[in-house]
């Protein structure tokens, strides 16, 4: 007995530390002097807003995409005041037809190459799948997995032609699980998840990586929008937006194909591959009550 949970254990230890890693030799970097122009959707609060300073205090230039003019105004003049690098914002609602196409535009525009592209915009619309607002689950829909997927497919042809660019996707850890009164919301990510597995595959010996962040609850404004700010979930192991963003900053840096923040959502994620979807489902929607 004791001999099998030390190997449980074990495997544990193994999954939470483990990563799977390119073949740096085909992994090619910019020459000295040279910054990456990194695009990140969704950067004027919470995770996107973390990785922009993270991004920006590595001294990279940034295309800030977002919906509020006036918040990304502020946002580009206090990172280029902190930091001396090139800001240009893009003000769009993912939510709406030709978003994709007026960021296309607008890149063409302004001659931008982007190096690195951070899909990270998202919201969430929670409850039983009876009284959820269609609208908000079809817009959903659109910025997890179709503005996502075509972001994707409009700057990687360039990536790859120039042997360099690195993707993250802003993935989530109920993409590894069914979750209850949050129905539609974790299959959109559980796309995002095997959407970036597949592709990192097929980006093998290019020079361009695609890394899937799968964060667990966070300390951001995404909650109180989803009215979920006073449940069970938002109340233990809730990381902070910095945290979260330095982990997925440091894991796209590696090439790694995916990473989950926080030890308690590894082995949330752990756990969850092991046990039946009949004990699951009714944790995961027990943690969904206030």
């Amino acid at each position: 007995m004791i001999k099998s949970r030390l190997n449980i254990f074990g495997h544990i230890s193994k999954f939470c530390t483990s990563e799977i890693h390119p073949d740096v030799s085909l992994f090619q970097r910019k020459g000295e002097g040279e910054v990456d122009t990194v695009l990140i959707t969704g950067t004027t609060s919470g995770i996107g807003a973390a990785f922009a300073e993270k991004f920006a205090r590595e001294r990279n230039n940034l295309v800030l995409v977002s919906r509020s003019k006036a918040k990304l105004q502020r946002q580009q003049a206090e990172l280029q005041s902190r930091y001396q690098v090139s800001v240009e914002c893009i003000s769009c609602d993912l939510a709406e037809n030709g978003a994709t196409e007026l960021i296309a535009n607008k890149a063409r525009e302004l001659g931008l190459s982007v190096d690195v592209l951070i899909n990270n915009a998202g919201f969430n619309e929670t409850g039983y799948f009876t009284d959820t607002r269609l609208s908000e689950e079809l817009d959903m829909i659109q910025v997890h997995i179709k503005v996502l997927t075509a972001l994707t497919k409009l700057f990687l042809p360039g990536m790859i032609e120039r042997g360099y660019g690195r993707i993250l996707n802003v993935g989530s850890t109920g993409a590894y699980m069914p979750c209850p009164c949050d129905t539609v919301y974790a299959a959109t990510k559980a796309y995002v998840l095997s959407f970036s597995n597949g592709l990192y595959q097929e980006l093998k010996g290019t020079g361009v990586t695609v890394t899937c962040l799968c964060p667990g609850a966070t300390k951001t404004l995404f909650a109180s929008k989803a009215n979920i700010e006073n449940t069970l979930l938002f109340k233990l192991f809730v990381m902070q937006p910095e945290d979260v963003a330095s982990i997925g900053y440091k894991s796209l840096m590696k090439g790694r194909r995916s990473t989950t923040a926080g030890l308690y959502n590894k082995l949330l994620v752990y756990f969850s591959k092991l046990l039946p979807i009949s004990v699951i489902s009714p944790i995961v929607q027990w943690m969904f009550k206030e």
